[in-house]
């Protein structure tokens, strides 16, 4: 399998003079502000000039979505009933393939097929439904600290959206916050939400430093990716 390594480079835009280059070097940094007695306290980041700062592109909508499609709410919000129906119809669509191919969708060995992998389907595109609010669960600590966080070799599975074949691979995140830090273990959650759904590797690494800086606001982030993918077979 081929290889591909995107590097998100994450730049002055992202607030208060911070720039997250390749290999994680910092090139600039602004004066930090000083611990003082209410350096515990949330406060917003602003650009030079007073802007405040947020996320270039958001990615979650007022109730906690990552960048619903047409189908989203319909999904989350049917009746048993109605998700078995679903599963159902996928199933059929499943069959239809295996007929396409030249199989016998009727011999023992894939014989069930159709509803496994309907049901896999479902699994690995939930991150559709799951709602950011709920993955971070207020946890968010304001401790006052200004160095750089980071979580290397989360792993992800995640399928691209151009032939829906898995890519697989490792994700390091980092951030320097602004007081506040986030469960460290909230990280490889985000990640996976947005691994759990038709994407491509350089929007997953986007959404993923995008969703950050609107949940936590740090002074930059920066994520990177590394997979393999079987579409490059």
């Amino acid at each position: 399998m081929t290889k591909r390594k995107f590097k998100v480079q994450m730049d002055g835009a992202y607030g208060n003079g911070i720039r997250m280059k390749r290999r994680h070097r910092k090139e600039k940094t602004s004066k930090e502000p000083e611990d003082g007695p209410n350096s515990s306290q949330p406060s917003k980041v602003l650009r030079p000039g007073g802007e405040e700062m947020s996320a270039p592109i958001p990615v979650i909508d007022p109730n906690g979505l990552s960048r619903p499609g047409i189908g989203t709410r319909t999904r989350i919000e049917e009746s048993p009933e109605q998700s078995v129906k679903r599963l159902g119809k996928l199933g059929d669509a499943v069959r239809t393939m295996l007929e396409c191919i030249g199989e016998n969708p009727d011999r023992p060995g894939v014989l069930n097929t159709p509803e496994r992998y309907a049901k896999a389907m479902m699994f690995l595109t939930q991150g559709y439904g799951q709602n950011i609010h709920e993955i971070v669960n207020n946890a968010i600590f304001h401790e006052g600290h200004h160095e750089m966080v980071i979580v290397k070799d989360i792993d992800i599975f995640s399928i691209c959206e151009h032939h829906m074949l898995p890519f697989i691979g490792k994700m390091h995140i980092a951030y320097i916050p602004y007081h506040s830090v986030i469960g460290i273990s909230k990280l490889p959650r985000i990640a996976e939400m947005f691994s759990r759904r038709l994407q491509i590797q350089e929007r997953l690494t986007k959404d993923v430093a995008n969703t950050i800086m609107e949940v936590l606001q740090p002074q930059g982030v920066a994520v990177v990716m590394e997979a393999s993918h079987l579409c490059m077979i």
